[in-house]
């Protein structure tokens, strides 16, 4: 009907256009609502499957919210069954400790000396834990153990050391088993093979310094391993090698002339510093030779290798001239090494001639200096021993053959074999003084030197002879390295071209520095014996921590006429006599003497403050301290001090270990009892007493007879002024007449002793 009154409509308004017909109305309202309705319709399809999910999530949460609601209940019931197990536990414990409890009392009270019981059972575990503690071997394993777990390789290597060489006098000697001997050896070498490992480990980190290589590989070759050692030492200087030519390989393409001079001197200088490196490490020998011989010829076909490699285009411009470069570079390098090996084996023989030098008789026979070349460039009549006359006649002998070319080119490293010939001349001279050298290899056990000093005398003319040649001749017998040195800076000369041990590889100062590291290894020595000899003197001369034990209960302040203890009036009577033989033999040299006989002072007061069986007296409960003997080792102290001050020789040092000394030996007393407040007087009055015992000392009678000069200004002095005028004026001063080296010889041969002060 609709359709029809529509259309009818349609008919009736034929011809006006500006009318929607009804049917274009209809179509449009039609599609319109359907798109609606279907778009209504999917908005309904996704929220029925956004609910079946929820559902589906809830349900599934639901789920597990049980799941976890009944293992929440299962764990309350086993925290439950847990709790009733600690409390039955508990309980078990509390009634064991009450039984225990009751049998302690009942064995208590069954015993009748309850003290004497309990101080039976201490003794009996100090027994049991002593069976492991105080063998010093099973101590000395334990702490071994300690430095490996922390890796303090330094410290176990030389505590190893140290163990050797007691196992091998221990060995010798015979009084350990055979069996304890084995198991201890296998004990030791368990552990050298851990630190072995754990050195290796450390020297192949590649961020490792050369200095803390060089401690890796001595620690190596202190425990028996320097074969390894070498190895290392090549592989790392092969990894250090491998590491420069890959970061300038990429430049190789950019310098295609010049490249191979670079790699060439990459390869060649590594191939020299690790000559030289073993050299100074593991000394020569064909087998250390035949091994850097073979590394080299690998080092030098991988560097032939590298260069056809990254050569260019054999019809390129750049190749020829490329070749030609290689070609110098390579043959320069060649020579230089080959000049380095003759000058090594040169000097190989001249050490060989010094060796063979100290066998003779004549060692010790004095020549004079008169007549030689060098008479210009020292100090007129200069008296040398044979040894040293010989030492500056090879030198002289090396020196004839160097031409000035050869100073340029190898002058740094000539000037390094004279500081290692010096060395190995004064290592000659310590074999001949008496006593044990503090390296027992210092030289090889098949270059024996039987003839020893035995006389003052004969040993302060060794020591002044070593000074003269480190001091006068041999830096005037190279003056001439020196001077060419200064002359090629001085025209602006450089060390480009050159190789590492040419003259500019070589300092003056640096040079003098070295040699006076070997005089003072032969002073150290020489004071190291004869104070040794001086403090194990057998009498009441003998220096001992009992000295101070023994004493009378007298206060020392009261007593009229205090001295030293006899040990250190014997010091001051030696240290005079050797003052007035220096006086004789090393006319004219008040230096050296200064120097010997202050660190003579202070060898004596280092013994003192590094022995520890000299301090552990003082610990033991079983002896009484005495208020006496705290006054008596201060006075003994600021004896020395006046000891150095009178001698004209520095005495800061001295006074700093003396400080030290008197701080420890104060809390050693006063943890036995002993009141230092109350027992010492001013530090002025133990000064006075020092100054006037060495008064009495010089004069050689009582106290009573004789009183030091109240208003003396001068020090007793030995031979000469005074160098150090600031120490010198603030140190106390003694008059005398006579000078502390002023004593003849004849004189001194018995010293004469006041009364004991223990007496």
């Amino acid at each position: 009907m609709e359709s029809s009154s529509g259309e009818e409509l349609e008919e009736e308004f034929p011809g006006h256009e500006w009318i929607t017909p009804q049917s274009s109305i209809n179509a449009a309202y039609q599609s319109q609502t359907e798109k609606g309705i279907r778009k209504i319709c999917s908005d309904l399809l996704e929220l029925k499957d956004a609910i079946e999910n929820l559902s589906a999530n809830r349900q599934s949460k639901f789920l597990a919210f049980l799941r976890i609601s009944e293992e929440v209940v299962e764990a309350e019931q086993e925290l439950i069954e847990l709790q009733k197990h600690v409390s039955s536990q508990g309980i078990l414990v509390q009634d064991l400790m009450s039984g225990v409890c009751r049998e302690l009392d009942i064995w208590h009270k069954s015993s009748k000396e309850e003290d004497a019981t309990k101080k039976d059972s201490e003794t009996e575990l100090d027994e049991i834990l002593s069976d492991d503690t105080q063998d010093p071997r099973t101590i000395f394993l334990d702490k071994l153990d300690v430095l490996l777990a922390e890796h303090k390789m330094e410290e176990a290597v030389l505590a190893l050391e140290a163990e050797e060489k007691k196992y091998l006098v221990a060995d010798e000697s015979g009084k350990e088993s055979n069996a304890d001997n084995t198991a201890f050896k296998t004990a030791l070498v368990k552990r050298k093979t851990i630190l072995e490992d754990q050195l290796v480990r450390y020297c192949g980190q590649p961020s490792l310094s050369m200095n803390e290589l060089r401690k890796c590989l001595s620690g190596l070759i202190k425990i028996g391993k320097s074969s390894l050692a070498h190895q290392v030492l090549l592989k790392a200087y092969g990894s250090r090698l491998q590491k420069s030519v890959e970061a300038f390989l990429p430049n190789c393409s950019i310098y295609t002339e010049t490249y191979s001079a670079t790699l060439s001197q990459l390869v060649f200088s590594a191939i020299a510093k690790a000559a030289k490196e073993t050299n100074t490490l593991l000394g020569d020998s064909p087998m250390n030779t035949n091994r850097i011989i073979q590394w080299a010829e690998y080092e030098i076909e991988t560097f032939a290798r590298l260069v056809k490699e990254n050569s260019p285009l054999p019809e390129s411009v750049s190749a020829l001239r490329s070749a030609c470069i290689c070609i110098e570079t390579s043959l320069f390098h060649c020579s230089c090494l080959e000049s380095q090996e003759v000058l090594d084996l040169n000097f190989r023989r001249v050490r060989r001639k010094i060796v063979d030098g100290a066998r003779n008789d004549d060692i010790l026979l004095l020549t004079p200096q008169e007549g030689s070349p060098l008479s210009g460039a020292v100090s007129p009549n200069v008296m040398l021993t044979s040894s040293g006359k010989k030492f500056m006649s090879i030198v002289n002998d090396v020196l004839d053959q160097i031409l000035p070319m050869t100073i340029v080119h190898f002058g740094g490293a000539i000037l390094n074999k004279f500081i290692q010939l010096f060395d190995r001349y004064v290592e000659t001279l310590i074999k001949v003084l008496p006593g044990p050298s503090e390296d027992d290899n210092l030289l090889e056990s098949k270059e024996p030197i039987e003839l020893k000093a035995e006389s003052d005398a004969q040993q302060l003319t060794l020591i002044g002879t070593a000074y003269t040649v480190a001091d006068e001749l041999l830096p005037a017998a190279v003056s001439k390295f020196f001077d060419i040195q200064a002359e090629k800076k001085g025209a602006g000369g450089s060390s480009e071209g050159l190789g590492p041990g040419s003259i500019y590889a070589m300092e003056y100062k640096e040079w003098k520095r070295n040699l006076q590291h070997s005089l003072d290894k032969l002073r150290d020595h020489f004071c190291r014996q004869y104070v040794l000899s001086f403090i194990y003197l057998e009498g009441k001369s003998r220096l001992d921590a009992k000295m101070y034990l023994g004493r009378k209960d007298d206060d020392l302040l009261f007593d009229p006429d205090p001295l030293p203890s006899l040990p250190f009036q014997a010091l001051f009577g030696r240290l005079q006599q050797l003052a007035s033989v220096a006086g004789d033999v090393l006319l004219g040299k008040d230096k050296i003497q200064k120097v010997l006989l202050s660190r003579l002072t202070e060898t004596v007061i280092m013994w003192l403050s590094n022995e520890q069986e000299f301090w552990d007296i003082f610990d033991d409960r079983s002896v009484q301290l005495q208020p006496s003997g705290l006054q008596q080792l201060i006075l003994d102290m600021h004896f020395i001090v006046e000891i150095a001050v009178c001698g004209r020789f520095p005495y800061r040092p001295v006074q700093q270990l003396v400080s030290t000394i008197i701080t420890r030996a104060v809390a050693a007393f006063s943890a036995r009892g002993v009141d230092p407040q109350s027992v010492l007087p001013e530090d002025g009055w133990f000064v006075d007493t020092a100054k006037a015992a060495i008064h009495k000392l010089m004069l050689g009678v009582s106290g009573s007879e004789s009183e030091p000069e109240p208003d003396a200004e001068e020090h007793i002095a030995l031979h000469g002024e005074v160098s150090d005028s600031e120490e010198s004026s603030g140190a106390s001063t003694v008059g005398s007449e006579d000078s502390f080296a002023s004593a003849k010889n004849d004189d001194l041969e018995s010293p004469v002793y006041f009364t004991d002060p223990e007496s």
